[in-house]
């Protein structure tokens, strides 16, 4: 059920996602700590695709479905897909997702960090440090022996529900690889409805938690990429790519 369109990847294979990820992971090592305020969202997505460039790494973003970036930057109420702006200026307080995919040697990476700008409240810091623990959780239940797709939105949805977060339904976590986005996908709920595969060696996936701080119901910005909270509230969003090996789950875009 659900798992018949996963493609399994080689050793060889994943070794080449690693490679692309450990990129990632570096990028967001070395430009996280310039994001600060009086920026632009679009200043932010130029920092790290003049960093791709100069590590001549792919920027799969660009041009897909027509998307103007190489990264989405989402602040405060938008929860993903946060087009980079020249208007829209960083400040004091506020929270800020980078969500990129790196490509090198036609292997593909995905992971999402959030920054908090200056000094936030302290609600919108606990919604960030309980997000993030979230993807750690969904990662620690995706390498359990026997595990299925649904023990991560078991351990993520769980978790976020404790603060009363809205875990949002209409996004998930996905196969990535080969593509952006392939079987299969990693809901941050659970649902009946949902397929529930086993996670089996060969497998490399996206987890990644995207949790608002009220409801779980969003909207979609005119610009047809834009999602906000339905609420206006903030959204925070965190994500890792992670690889089923001989020797466990591997989280790839960690170095």
């Amino acid at each position: 059920q659900g798992g018949e369109m996963i493609q399994l990847k080689s050793e060889s294979e994943i070794d080449g996602i690693r490679t692309s990820g450990h990129m990632l992971a570096e990028m967001f090592e070395e430009i996280g700590p310039e994001i600060q305020a009086g920026m632009s969202t679009w200043d932010v997505d130029k920092l790290f695709h003049d960093w791709m460039k100069r590590h001549h790494a792919g920027a799969p973003c660009v041009g897909y479905m027509g998307y103007p970036a190489a990264t989405c930057v989402s602040v405060n109420d938008m929860v993903i897909h946060g087009i980079p702006s020249k208007t829209e200026i960083l400040k004091d307080g506020d929270i800020v997702s980078v969500d990129i995919c790196l490509e090198k040697n036609g292997f593909i990476s995905d992971s999402t960090h959030t920054y908090e700008i200056g000094t936030v409240s302290p609600d919108v810091h606990k919604l960030n440090v309980e997000t993030e623990k979230s993807l750690y959780l969904g990662i620690e239940a995706a390498g359990k022996p026997g595990a299925r797709i649904q023990d991560i939105a078991a351990a993520v949805s769980g978790h976020c529900r404790k603060f009363g977060y809205g875990v949002v339904r209409d996004y998930c976590g996905h196969g990535v690889g080969f593509e952006m986005h392939e079987d299969p996908e990693i809901p941050n709920y659970v649902s009946l409805m949902n397929p529930n595969p086993r996670i089996r060696k060969g497998m490399v996936f996206a987890i990644e938690p995207m949790i608002n701080m009220g409801t779980y119901k969003i909207r979609t910005e005119p610009d047809g990429w834009g999602v906000k909270t339905a609420d206006g509230k903030p959204a925070c969003h965190w994500e890792h790519t992670v690889a089923m090996t001989d020797s466990g789950l591997e989280i790839l875009t960690r170095i």
